[in-house]
């Protein structure tokens, strides 16, 4: 009952002509006492890992993971801006696996438009796909042509 005698008066108050001294209203003090900002406590900067494995393709001889490493290094771009990567990102390889460590501000899906963008520039997307197998990883792996084959 309180709770809708506030909402009244307060609907009262905002439409009177004459300015109110808020500070000394008591009723204005519960009015607003529920209105207060929710602050968001910072905390940890998050980092996020994500892997590219290209294994498949490399033992193939088809790409090579540092030219891959290299043209990350050269695109993903952080606060709008190319070849900006500083202590925000790291990208770093073994043998056939990239990994890249972001704070939080960094999507999975970017990395993966960014591996689809280097397949069609090395003309390997007819042939080579990019595939999430967990939450934090890709692999580049060839398609399927055998499953169609068997289908017809």
């Amino acid at each position: 009952m309180r709770v809708g005698y506030i909402r009244v008066v307060a609907v009262q108050l905002c439409f009177q002509e004459s300015p109110i001294n808020l500070q000394t209203s008591s009723l204005s003090r519960m009015a607003v006492k529920g209105l207060k900002k929710k602050v968001a406590a910072k905390g940890k900067k998050q980092l996020l890992k994500f892997t590219v494995d290209c294994q498949q393709p490399a033992d193939d001889n088809i790409i090579e993971a540092k030219d891959f490493e290299k043209f990350l290094n050269g695109r993903i771009k952080v606060d709008g801006k190319t070849g900006n990567l500083g202590d925000k990102v790291a990208i770093s390889r073994e043998k056939s696996k990239i990994t890249v460590s972001a704070e939080s501000p960094f999507s999975k899906r970017y990395l993966k438009y960014l591996g689809k963008k280097y397949l069609k520039a090395q003309q390997l997307r007819d042939f080579l796909r990019i595939v999430a197998p967990t939450k934090t990883s890709y692999e580049l792996r060839y398609f399927n042509i055998n499953e169609d084959k068997d289908e017809e």
